[in-house]
């Protein structure tokens, strides 16, 4: 019966006679937030952005399955078909591809949906800030759709080689 006044005393219910008290942990109990398992973080903390005259100049990392001069010729054709601009575009011997393209800012969902569609996993900010654009986007509709987002693309394949071409990274 003390318990059970002691808890009435701070506002949480009583209990039934018969029935067990059972101390719930909340985040105003214990040593604050907490993960079950040490993979999980608490927050997500996003690099400085750089000043640029265009508010939404993006730059992304990303890695993909893709031989680099198909992914490259295939994500140039589908920007163009989006109504985009690729102003500069490249790989090296690593396997790595650039890519600098601008957009019309009503068309980021369709640029947005080429990228997975073609096989690019961007890393979590990029998802972030893509995520934020298309928001923004969609929320100031006649504000803004025809002002210019322009995104730095960086994306690192890892497809398979076998001797000295480039596999589609099929096992």
């Amino acid at each position: 019966m003390g318990a059970t006044r002691a808890l009435a005393s701070t506002g949480r219910r009583c209990t039934e006679a018969g029935q067990r008290i059972v101390a719930l942990r909340n985040t105003h109990q214990g040593p604050g937030c907490s993960s079950d398992t040490d993979a999980v973080k608490q927050g997500i903390a996003l690099p400085a952005e750089r000043t640029s005259p265009i508010p939404w100049a993006i730059d992304i990392r990303a890695v993909s399955m893709g031989e680099p001069g198909q992914l490259i010729r295939t994500l140039t054709g589908a920007i163009l078909g989006c109504g985009g601009w690729v102003l500069s575009r490249g790989t090296n011997d690593t396997g790595s591809v650039k890519l600098l393209f601008e957009f019309e800012r009503h068309s980021c969902l369709e640029i947005y949906s080429v990228l997975v569609a073609a096989g690019v996993e961007l890393n979590q900010v990029g998802h972030i800030r893509f995520t934020e654009l298309c928001q923004c986007t969609r929320l100031r509709d006649g504000e803004c759709s025809n002002e210019i987002a322009s995104i730095d693309l960086e994306i690192q394949t890892f497809a398979r080689r076998s001797g000295m071409t480039w596999t589609e990274g099929k096992i």
